[in-house]
């Protein structure tokens, strides 16, 4: 059976795409790349303890069959857009490009809709020029999801993140007709479409929107 790498295990998304492949038969061990121990414990569950800033020294183990991208964080959260970059852009590609180094053929990243690489909106922009530069690394097979807004009980919430997840779940009414594809999707639906399209997926290349992740989650 292959094997899986997650990183952004202990985030909105990741956390959930973890207990998935934990329980999944599809895989025969599942590392994870974090800072600091989970607490969990599980026979296929590899931790593997990183300093995302010198991620050559730990290159040796970061290596998988399929790789899963979840990792994310907010410019108030990173402190600037120059931290935002470093950890949302520069520890993806950095594990990316290490992974397919050893022999990965898998890449399933998580997004967002509007990204853009040429985007005039800094956080679509920096989505959009991700997706590019491990489009560049030649993987196999490399998907990107694309949610919208994603809902679910995070350990930090900005305000304005709360009110949007509140309308998103509150206003649904609203996401209809062209907004439809705008509707909030929840994280547990999103790690769930990761793990079946890593499962189904061999094209060279596909984009999933906010709509196909409902699709794709609920064909299991």
């Amino acid at each position: 059976m292959p094997t899986a790498l997650l990183i952004g295990s202990t985030g909105l998304v990741g956390k959930h795409c973890l207990t998935l492949l934990l329980e999944s038969g599809d895989y025969d061990s599942v590392t994870t790349l974090s800072r600091r121990k989970s607490g969990l414990e599980h026979p296929k569950l590899i931790e593997e303890i990183v300093d995302f800033e010198k991620l050559e020294l730990y290159a040796s183990r970061i290596k998988a069959d399929h790789i899963f991208s979840t990792l994310g964080t907010t410019i108030r959260k990173a402190g600037s857009q120059i931290n935002f970059h470093k950890i949302d852009f520069e520890y993806q590609l950095e594990t990316a490009a290490i992974a397919k180094r050893n022999g990965a053929s898998k890449h399933i990243l998580i997004s967002s809709a509007g990204a853009s690489a040429t985007s005039s909106i800094f956080y679509s922009r920096e989505k959009g020029l991700l997706e590019e530069a491990i489009g560049k690394l030649n993987y196999n097979t490399q998907v990107v999801l694309r949610p919208s807004i994603l809902l679910g009980d995070r350990s930090e919430m900005r305000a304005g993140e709360a009110i949007g997840q509140w309308a998103a779940r509150n206003l649904e009414f609203l996401f209809a007709g062209p907004l439809k594809k705008y509707k909030g999707v929840t994280a547990e639906t999103v790690a769930k479409a990761m793990v079946t399209l890593a499962r189904t997926e061999k094209g060279k290349r596909k984009f999933v929107e906010n709509l196909e992740i409902f699709e794709v989650a609920n064909t299991n």
